[in-house]
């Protein structure tokens, strides 16, 4: 981790605030093999960004003004791509264990989170998608230029159900509305107990208030909480259709977090449009999925647990890991649009390994499906939200003239080579977001 913050240095720094409190540059990239994110088929050719958007893009040689205000760098044939977009990500709760989040003072979990965003920035990824969490603060940061960060799609608190997979109460601890108090995961945004359709209806509202761009709600069981089989199903009917409409009330979705058949179809019943995870569902889940254009995001899991995890944690690890193979190998058969995401959590060590699953993704795709996946696809996603997108001037996700200038350079082709993407500290030779340099080491 060092190096990456060695990597961001001063003239970096003054290029990043240089967005809102200096004249911004324009900044050119001449001599790269182009991959836009769309297409398999690369071009040579120049990028031309004026402001924090892509001016231009062309084979022939790119004129500039003569004042000298636009920065030049020479991509000696290198490899340029979309910046990666993590679809499954958790800002604040990625960077802290839980103990530090459940038991620790809340201002020490926060700067620990800036520190980590300034890190998932310099893995290569411009955008995240996170699925939960009090990420408002730490967005409102990055877009400030307080801290270098990724774009960040906030959901606000995780909605749960109580003895959901967002209850992070002990079992001694009473409910609000058993007379209980809010709990210290609720406190600082990171739960919302609701229980009924009213309650669901406050909390989605409240997490709309606050900035969200899409709503996330437990709705089955999970590995790293305690209370909750993975077989359970969350929320009834109508409690999910209560969240759905209002989201929908906003222009924008909900996502849900589900394993099994029964999670998975109720919530596609009550309108849920992206379904995050799916590893235990049958082939009449899938089908279901793919006829209705539901998103289904979901990650290469293996069957490794944080420490400090009991034998039912592991034994339901074990158990969704299982399915991995399986799902990704009937994605195709059912036209599934499929998003990817890492959904690292409680384990800040681990998080050096955000791109590591990456070329394990070549089991069940080529790699120009996968690139395709972190990249163009997974900012289809994230435009999802509609309006309540915080960043709809460009496109993400694609190299195009007018898109966002979110951009990546590979020392290497990953269209041949996946595993180049593992290594981000030596291969990712340069970090553009939204216009700016936050990394450049072309030798």
């Amino acid at each position: 981790m060092k190096k990456a913050f060695c990597t961001l240095s001063l003239i970096t720094l003054f290029s990043f605030l240089g967005q809102s409190t200096f004249s911004q540059t324009s900044l050119l990239i001449n001599n790269v093999q182009i991959f836009n994110g769309k297409d398999e088929k690369t071009i040579t050719g120049n990028v031309l960004v004026v402001d924090n958007l892509i001016s231009k893009i062309s084979t022939a040689p790119i004129a500039t003004d003569k004042s000298g205000n636009t920065k030049i760098i020479d991509g000696k044939g290198k490899f340029l791509m979309p910046g990666l977009i993590d679809a499954h990500w958790h800002a604040i709760m990625t960077a802290n264990t839980l103990e530090d989040l459940m038991e620790g003072e809340p201002g020490y979990a926060f700067i620990k989170s800036g520190k980590e965003a300034t890190n998932t920035l310099m893995r290569g990824f411009t955008a995240v998608r996170d699925l939960g969490g009090p990420s408002f603060g730490l967005k409102k940061a990055i877009d400030e230029g307080v801290v270098a960060g990724p774009r960040i799609w906030p959901s606000g608190s995780i909605i749960s159900q109580t003895s959901g997979h967002g209850d992070f109460r002990s079992v001694n601890e009473r409910p609000v509305s058993l007379g209980g108090n809010l709990h210290h995961s609720e406190d600082i945004g990171g739960a919302t107990i609701a229980d009924g359709k009213d309650a669901v209806l406050v909390a989605v509202r409240e997490n709309l208030k606050r900035g969200a761009s899409q709503i996330k709600l437990t709705a089955g069981g999970g590995v790293s909480s305690v209370f909750d089989p993975l077989d359970v199903s969350q929320f009834t009917l109508e409690e999910l259709k209560a969240a759905v409409e209002a989201a929908e009330d906003w222009g924008t979705y909900v996502a849900v977090h589900a394993y099994t058949d029964r999670a998975i179809q109720k919530s596609i019943e009550a309108g849920v449009k992206c379904i995050d995870h799916g590893h235990l569902m049958s082939d009449a889940s899938l089908k279901l999925i793919g006829e209705k254009g539901v998103w289904l995001s979901m990650q290469p899991l293996d069957s490794a647990v944080r420490a400090g995890s009991s034998a039912e944690q592991k034994q339901k690890k074990y158990d969704v890991a299982a399915g991995t193979e399986r799902i990704y190998a009937a994605v195709k058969k059912y036209h599934l649009k499929l998003a990817w995401g890492t959904d690292l959590l409680f384990d800040p060590r681990a998080n050096s390994k955000q791109t590591s699953t990456i070329p394990l993704m070549g089991k069940w795709f080529s790699p120009f499906e996968v690139l395709k996946m972190i990249t163009h696809d997974n900012g289809e996603l994230l435009a999802f939200s509609g309006k309540r997108s915080p960043y709809r001037l460009g496109k993400l996700g694609v190299i195009e003239e007018g898109a966002y200038a979110d951009l990546l350079m590979v020392d290497g082709n990953p269209l041949k080579d996946l595993k180049l993407m593992e290594d981000y500290e030596k291969n990712f030779v340069l970090i553009v977001k939204n216009g700016a340099v936050f990394k450049n080491t072309i030798k």
